[in-house]
C-alpha cells in the first residue's frame, strides 16, 4: 500500500528541517566567528613584540604555538619540550646565551614571555638559514636543523640540494603540513594582522 497523502506534506517539512539545520552548521563551521573560537589569538602582544624584534613571520609564531601547545604554557612533551612553544631546555639555555638572558633556567620556559622570546629567536635564527623555504625552517624547527641539512644533502630526498621533495621523518612530514594548514587559516580569519612572509 502507497503511503497516505496527508502525511507527504510532513515528510517534505523534515526534509527542509534536516536541509536547514545542515546549512547552518555548515555557516558556522565555515564563519570567521567559529574559527577564531577554534584558532584564537592569545598572548598577541608578546607574539607581535618579538615577531618583530627577531622579524619572523607573526602568523608563523601563533600557528607554530597552536600546533605545539594549543596556548598551554604549562605544557610539556614526551622529549621535556617545554611550554608554548614547545622548546628544549637545550635550546633554551643555547638560546638564552645568544640573546644575553641572565639568570636563566629550564624553568623559565613555562614563562610565555620567555618561551616565546626565546622561540622567536630560534625561528628567526631558523629563517635565516632557509630565508626562502618555510617548509625548511618547519622541518628543523621540528626535525633539528642537523638532519635538514643531511637530508638536503642526499638526492634521494633533495635533487637539487635546496628544497626537500620528501621529509623521511613521518613526524617532522607531518608537522610541516599540519603548522602549514594551521598559517593558512591564521591569515584568513586575521586579516588585519601585517605579515612578513616567506615563500614556500
Amino acid at each position: 500500500m502507497g503511503q497516505p497523502k496527508k502525511f507527504r506534506p510532513m515528510l517534505w517539512l523534515f526534509i527542509l528541517l534536516l536541509l536547514g539545520i545542515f546549512l547552518l552548521i555548515y555557516m558556522i563551521g565555515n564563519s570567521r566567528w567559529w574559527k577564531r573560537k577554534q584558532y584564537p589569538m592569545a598572548y598577541e602582544d608578546q607574539i607581535r613584540k618579538y615577531a618583530s624584534e627577531y622579524e619572523v613571520d607573526p602568523f608563523l609564531v601563533v600557528s607554530v604555538i597552536w600546533v605545539e601547545s594549543r596556548f598551554i604554557p604549562t605544557a610539556v612533551s614526551s622529549k621535556d619540550a617545554r611550554g608554548l612553544m614547545q622548546i628544549l631546555p637545550s635550546t633554551g639555555e643555547w638560546v638564552a646565551e645568544k640573546i644575553g638572558l641572565s639568570g636563566y633556567s629550564d624553568e623559565q620556559l613555562f614563562e610565555p614571555e620567555i618561551n616565546i622570546q626565546i622561540g622567536c629567536w630560534y625561528l628567526g635564527y631558523l629563517t635565516s638559514q632557509f630565508p626562502d623555504s618555510r617548509k625548511l625552517v618547519l622541518a628543523s624547527y621540528n626535525g633539528g636543523i642537523g638532519n635538514v641539512n643531511k637530508w638536503l644533502s642526499n638526492k634521494e630526498y633533495s635533487p637539487d640540494g635546496k628544497q626537500l621533495d620528501h621529509i623521511p621523518f613521518a613526524e617532522t612530514r607531518s608537522y610541516v603540513k599540519k603548522v602549514t594548514s594551521v598559517y593558512e587559516i591564521y591569515k584568513e580569519i586575521y586579516p588585519s594582522w601585517k605579515s612578513r612572509t616567506i615563500d614556500e
